[in-house]
């Protein structure tokens, strides 16, 4: 084994600071840069909704998308798309007063059906903020056709080639059969005459949360057999801001039967042109999603039907990329004098996880849970969360819920943190013996490493024995990461202090003094004080171990916390108290296994010799001897 100093391990060495730098960029990249430039699109989008509220327009507002759909020629379904606009976009709320509608009036909804379409295209979420100041506006999640970000559901019939009968369209207004309020005890009946001896009829309700049933029928008052068939689309014009993030699915997203989970990312659907069909689909669901919302149609379980999920790009630089997912189902035929119909249903608010796997076992929803984007590690990110939710069903802190789930995590690596720790002990041990074999056969490398290899034997000391810990838990770390950044629950959970949501960093910064300085500073220096002590504890921890004899290794041990203080600055706050407080037991168990096994303790020691140049200020040797 060569020494320290050997060219051999001088390569090695920077072969490991390469591939360290590659990873902290690589972070970076996706998770510090795109959280920079969240919050600078954010701001931008705050800008479009404030003139959106005042009717007044920015220059960097979006022109209108078409009001009309662009038929499709092969199914006739309408499709994304855009055309010329006629009009300038107005605010939802000039376009809500233009057209007939049905209140919605739940506990957790508001808006409003529109009589002229028919569509579902005005909720607002009645339990959530734009901030945490509880004065800020309710999320506005659907809006109609016209405004700014038109984004609705759409439900209709298609009549087969060569057919004549009139089916409903953007134009038609529905007449209200029955009920004034949409609400879970009201549902609300529509219907409409196509003048030729068809009507269609269709009732609405909802539950207490996000679910809306919707039953059409086709009754058939003509001499002749008719063949409709039935559609349901969730149209969008344009995206939210925080389709920057990597580590996120935003954009179109179902589960399209035998073909499992198809995700199609805003970019990625424009970039592909090409609408992804699937035929045939028996199960699933499709829709549109964001980072804590989502629209999704759900057709019926056991009926066969075409997904479809496709995009347009604008037409000019100003105008709005159109998103949209459908499905079509097979030809109803309603005989003369009958009436027949079809039931769907369509989910549209908040990624509840509780709420949606109570809609996916209630309703019998193939893979529903996969709204919420759980990632790579789903087999241990919803185990996580779902521990994390019993936890805090008894603590009603998330902050204190995460302190708690980290001495569990703890508890459950101990065996195997407890034998790296002890093999750490026993090597820190055999150093002088160590040393004294690279001594004697400095000249004979191969002679070198076996008896070292020897040594490891006898002793029972297993080098690697340091790595199975932090690579078992690195699955673990990420799938924290994970439910902190996409479950609706931690948005807006409070800590203590100064930290009033989780799931965003921490909101202060070294570098203004903690907010005691009257200046914003720079996102790249926005240092807060939980990163400071998460690269605290870390630099603590390093200094258990003995000095390295190598000097660069030295100086790359004693600056790997500052760039972590500075990588973890942009993580959410959740985790990074997570990583703190997992740094202090770590420390404290470390401490423990090496009295225990009689190891020296370097941390004093080390602290001297880091302090020694303040201590030397006020008299006082900072030798601090070997282990001292």
């Amino acid at each position: 084994m060569s020494s320290p100093s050997d060219p051999k391990d001088q390569n090695n060495l920077i072969i490991a600071v390469v591939l360290s730098i590659l990873v902290l960029m690589g972070w970076q990249y996706f998770f510090a840069a795109p959280q920079i430039k969240h919050e600078q699109a954010k701001q931008e989008f705050n800008k479009q909704l404030d003139a959106q509220n005042t009717g007044k327009a920015t220059s960097e507002s979006p022109p209108n998308v078409a009001n009309a759909p662009v038929a499709e020629p092969r199914s006739g379904v309408p499709v994304a798309g855009q055309q010329a606009a006629a009009s300038a976009p107005k605010s939802r709320e000039e376009i809500l007063k233009l057209t007939p509608r049905v209140p919605i009036a739940t506990a957790s909804l508001e808006g409003s059906i529109d009589l002229k379409t028919g569509r579902i295209d005005d909720l607002i979420l009645k339990k959530y903020r734009e901030t945490v100041d509880p004065n800020s506006p309710m999320v506005t999640l659907l809006s109609p056709a016209g405004s700014f970000d038109p984004y609705f559901a759409e439900f209709g019939w298609v009549p087969q080639v060569g057919s004549t009968v009139k089916v409903p369209d953007r134009d038609t207004v529905w007449k209200l059969e029955s009920g004034t309020t949409l609400t879970p005890e009201t549902p609300v009946t529509i219907n409409w005459d196509n003048g030729q001896g068809v009507i269609f009829h269709r009732v609405i309700s909802i539950d207490n949360d996000y679910m809306f049933k919707i039953v059409d029928e086709v009754e058939n008052k003509t001499n002749n057999e008719i063949s409709l068939l039935p559609y349901a689309r969730v149209h969008r014009s344009g995206h939210p801001p925080s389709q920057v993030y990597s580590v996120l699915h935003e954009g179109l997203v179902g589960i399209s039967g035998d073909h499992g989970l198809i995700e199609d990312t805003y970019a990625a659907a424009i970039k592909e042109g090409v609408p992804r069909t699937f035929e045939n689909v028996v199960g699933g669901w499709l829709g549109i999603t964001d980072k804590y919302w989502a629209t999704a149609l759900i057709p019926s379980q056991t009926a066969p039907y075409r997904a479809m999920y496709s995009a347009l790009p604008a037409r000019d630089p100003s105008g709005r990329d159109a998103f949209q997912t459908d499905y079509l189902l097979g030809a109803l035929t309603v005989a003369p004098g009958m009436r027949k119909g079809v039931e769907a249903h369509l989910f549209s608010g908040a990624k509840q996880a509780s709420l949606i796997d109570g809609y996916e076992k209630g309703l019998n929803i193939l893979r529903f849970d996969r709204l919420i984007d759980w990632g790579w590690f789903y087999f241990i990110t919803r185990p996580l969360f779902r521990l994390m939710e019993l936890i805090n069903g008894v603590v009603h802190n998330f902050g204190i819920t995460i302190l708690v789930l980290t001495v569990i995590v703890k508890a459950a690596f101990y065996p195997i943190a407890n034998k790296q720790y002890e093999s750490m002990a026993r090597m820190k041990k055999m150093q002088p013996e160590m040393q004294r074999i690279k001594e004697q056969y400095k000249d004979d490398a191969q002679r070198q490493q076996k008896e070292i290899f020897e040594l490891y034997r006898k002793e029972k000391i297993n080098p690697l024995a340091g790595c199975w810990p932090i690579l078992l838990q690195i699955p673990v770390f990420f799938a924290l990461y994970k439910v902190l950044f996409v479950t609706i629950d931690m948005r807006h959970a409070p800590f203590f202090g100064w930290i009033k949501d989780l799931s965003v960093p921490d909101p202060t910064s070294l570098f203004n003094l903690f907010g005691l300085l009257p200046y914003d500073v720079p996102a790249f220096l926005h240092i807060g004080a939980w990163p400071l002590v998460m690269g605290l504890t870390m630099w603590v921890q390093m200094q258990l171990n003995p000095p390295q004899p190598d000097p660069i290794q030295q100086q790359i041990f004693q600056w790997m916390p500052v760039m972590f203080t500075f990588l973890l600055a942009s993580f959410p706050a959740g985790l990074v108290i997570y990583w703190a407080w997992s740094n202090t037991l770590s420390i404290c168990q470390q401490l423990w296994i090496n009295k225990k096994n009689g190891a020296e303790i370097h941390l004093f020691g080390n602290l001297r010799r880091a302090f020694a140049p303040l201590l030397r200020l006020f008299g006082a040797s900072g030798d601090g001897g070997p282990g001292k």
